[in-house]
Parts: C-alpha cells; sequence; structure tokens
C-alpha cells in the first residue's frame, strides 16, 4: 500500500487532504506555487493540530509526530518518491492538464495519479496522460479531516488494480468509500440539486420565504441545514458554479436548471456567510418563520420527492449501487437517512404520486418520475 502522499495544491481541501494523509501515518508533501498560499496552510495546519492537541484528542508525541510526516514544499520535483499524487487545484481543465503532464514526467510508473475534482470528468483530465490508466478521481468532501465520505471514480480507462489499490489507502485513511461511475457531479453532486433547486423554486413562486423553506427541512426532514443556510455556508459562488456546471454536462435537462435568485447573488457577489451576505443577511437577526404546518409539510413533501427521484435516476444510470447512493448522501452531506430508504419509509407511491402531481400541474420535465421508480411501485421490490 502506498506509504509516501503528494498533494497539489495548498488551498482549503488540499491542506486538509495533506494533514489528513499525516495523521493516519502516512509521509506527506504539500505543494503549492503560491509562497503565500504555501504560508497559510502551515498555520491552518498548525492551528488545527493545537485544537486537537488542546482537546485531547491527541497527545504530544502524536502531534509531533504529524508534524514530522508533513512538510510543505516549493517545487513539483518533491513528488518524484511519491505513492499517491492527490491533485487538488482549480477546476480548470487546461490547468489541470498542464500539471498532470509535469507529474507525469516526474514520478515513478507505478505511483497512482488523482484529482479532487468535483466538476470536471475524470476521462478528460487523464487524456493529458500517457498511462490514463493509473489516473482516477478521489474526492473528498469539506473539510477533509473531518467529512467521513470519499467517492472514488475510474474513468473508462482506469485499471481495476488502481481502483482496489486507491479505495485500500482511502480506507486506510479512516474513511468511507463510495465507488461511483464518471458523471456528472457523480453521487452527492448530482443527487443534491433538488435539494437547492427546488427550494429556490418555491421561493421564486412566492409560496414561502427562505427562513420558512429552511425550517421545513430542518424540523419535518431532519436536515442539520436548510438549504438556503447551506448554500451560504458553501458560497453562492461555489453552489452556483457547480450548479450550472451539472445543468451543461448534462445538455441542460431541465431537471438541473439553475436559479436566476443565486446567479443575482452570485453576480453581487453576495457569496453567504463568508461575505456576511447571501440570501441572509448575517448582521441581522433572521426573521421567524411560518409554522403553518401545512404548508411546511408542502415545502417538505415537494423537495424530498425531487431528492429521491433523483437518487433513482443515479441506480437506474448505473452511476453507483443504491446502497452507495444511500452511504454518500449521509456520509457525505450529512442527510438523515438514505433517500432510497427514506422512500421506502414514505411509501414509493407517495413519492410517485406526488412528482405526477407536479408534473401534472407545470407540464415541465424537471418532475418527470424515474422509469425506475415506478418500476419499484409496480414490483413492490424495494432497492435497498
Amino acid at each position: 500500500m502506498a506509504k509516501r502522499i503528494f498533494v497539489v495544491g495548498a488551498g482549503t481541501m488540499g491542506a486538509g487532504i495533506a494533514q489528513l494523509a499525516a495523521q493516519k501515518g502516512f509521509e506527506t508533501r504539500l505543494f503549492d506555487v503560491s509562497a503565500d498560499q504555501r504560508s497559510k496552510a502551515q498555520q491552518g495546519i498548525h492551528k488545527s493540530l493545537m485544537s486537537l492537541l488542546e482537546k485531547g484528542k491527541i497527545d504530544a508525541a502524536e502531534h509531533e509526530a504529524i508534524h514530522g510526516r508533513l512538510s510543505v514544499v516549493d517545487h513539483l520535483n518533491a513528488a518524484e518518491s511519491a505513492d499517491l499524487v492527490i491533485e487538488a487545484i482549480v477546476e480548470n481543465l487546461s490547468v489541470k492538464h498542464e500539471v498532470f503532464r509535469s507529474l507525469e514526467a516526474i514520478v515513478s510508473p507505478t505511483c497512482i495519479l488523482a484529482s479532487n475534482t468535483s466538476s470536471l470528468s475524470i476521462a478528460s483530465i487523464s487524456s493529458a496522460l500517457q498511462q490514463p490508466g493509473r489516473f482516477l478521481g478521489i474526492h473528498f468532501f469539506n473539510p477533509a479531516t473531518v467529512m467521513p465520505l470519499v467517492e472514488i471514480i475510474p474513468s473508462v480507462l482506469t485499471h481495476e488494480a488502481v481502483v482496489a489499490q486507491a479505495q485500500e489507502l482511502i480506507l486506510a485513511m479512516g474513511k468511507t468509500v463510495a465507488i461511483c461511475k464518471d458523471t456528472p457531479g457523480f453521487i452527492v453532486n448530482r443527487v443534491a440539486r433538488p435539494f437547492y433547486g427546488e427550494a429556490l423554486r418555491i421561493y421564486e413562486e412566492g409560496l414561502a420565504d427562505f427562513v420558512t423553506i429552511d425550517y421545513a427541512m430542518t424540523s419535518i426532514g431532519g436536515f442539520k441545514m436548510g438549504p438556503f443556510e447551506l448554500m451560504d455556508y458553501i458560497g453562492n459562488d461555489v453552489n452556483y458554479t457547480v450548479t450550472e456546471t451539472v445543468f451543461e454536462a448534462f445538455y441542460y435537462d431541465p431537471r438541473f436548471k439553475p436559479s436566476f435568485t443565486q446567479k443575482r447573488l452570485k453576480e453581487a457577489g453576495l457569496y453567504g456567510r463568508k461575505t456576511g451576505r447571501g440570501f441572509y443577511d448575517y448582521s441581522v437577526e433572521k426573521a421567524d418563520p411560518s409554522k403553518d404546518a401545512a404548508l411546511l409539510l408542502q415545502i417538505f413533501n415537494r423537495i424530498i420527492a425531487l431528492l429521491i427521484n433523483e437518487a433513482y435516476d443515479a441506480v437506474l444510470m448505473q452511476v453507483a449501487s443504491p446502497q452507495d447512493v444511500d452511504l454518500a448522501m449521509m456520509k457525505g452531506v450529512n442527510y438523515p437517512k438514505g433517500l432510497l430508504a427514506w422512500s421506502e419509509e414514505l411509501g414509493p407511491d407517495t413519492v410517485l404520486n406526488q412528482l405526477n402531481s407536479l408534473q401534472e400541474r407545470y407540464g415541465e420535465d424537471r418532475y418527470r418520475p424515474n422509469a425506475l421508480l415506478k418500476d419499484r411501485v409496480a414490483s413492490g421490490i424495494p432497492l435497498v
């Protein structure tokens, strides 16, 4: 199994991956072209490890050992002894191509090359390589040191042995692995789109305000954060871009259509918590949500039906197994239940009726019930 890990990109994600690897016993090097970013990463990792030490989660000896296993470097040639390289830089295909061409000339023939991309296809990145069979996606979730899920995404050219080696490595880091097909958004960013998109649609129709929609999903659904709270937390710049990327990658399927409301916030620089204002103004107290039980239930039923429909579609299109789809949504974005299991709890026929009602009302493909959901209702046999 790989013992030496090289991380390219010392932003929040790259630094988190490097810290995790060092904590789990791997000799780790973290590279960035920017001296300022390297300094920020060092300071951030030091602060994070000090917090673990102060809380008693690691002792002084382990604290010192982790620092000893982790070094921040200023040259790509330091990857020459790596067993695994994980790239976590800007989501720009040409830039990634340039980096991986350089890396391929440096690393050993047996080194696994991986990207942490969340929006680009693994096949498109691997096209820059002479040995694309050793390349795959290894997608961590932020913060990488905390979130339990990692999606592993082989391309059509990835060797099976490389997938097995990558899975062994990620499991050794203490993570939960979901294997998924190289399709837009992989599992989580694909299946989660309706959580944001349908909430925005409900708001744009004037059915409810942000705080009421959020309250419906937290109070009835048990979600830790409502969609607008979560979009502000992620950043409207990031969340909108992912939605737009998935929409384009699916040839403008209306299921993934972005919202003008969120686009305008992004254009205005109102990204959410990091700018002090997004859907919410964080300088003032939030308004109270509506407590109209019928309205709250309507909101919840509408959003959860779209989420479940998307989960069925991911299984139908063989993006991942039913078990991995449910696992990914619980471990990757903290959903209180797997969506396919939730479908069984609510009743697949109830979900199907909700979707049929929405499609009849709006006449949009956005609400078309998935064929596998129809099959589930007809057969009576659950997927999970």
